[in-house]
């Protein structure tokens, strides 16, 4: 959700993550969260074997949450940082 908040659309965008996440585990939860509602996937106009991944409206309703949590691990949890495109 965090990735699709800072505007990632591709699965090569979010396997890049910092989280190094297995591509099973990534291709799981993208369809997990097709499945809820959350995610739309759409193939690419541009390149027919790509696809794309946006939210939909109660996939963005999700965004002061995810921001909230965020600002809390900030100040409550002395480790944690921004990733580098955290701040968008």
């Amino acid at each position: 959700m965090r990735d699709l908040l800072l505007g990632k659309t591709r699965f090569d965008e979010f396997l890049a993550s910092e989280e190094g996440i297995a591509t099973n585990i990534l291709s799981s939860r993208l369809k997990g969260l097709e499945n809820l509602g959350f995610v739309v996937r759409k193939g690419d106009d541009r390149d027919g074997r790509r696809v794309q991944y946006s939210l939909t409206t109660s996939g963005k309703s999700l965004g002061k949450l995810v921001r909230g949590i965020a600002d809390w691990g900030l100040r409550n949890l002395p480790q944690t940082t921004l990733a580098p495109d955290g701040g968008k």
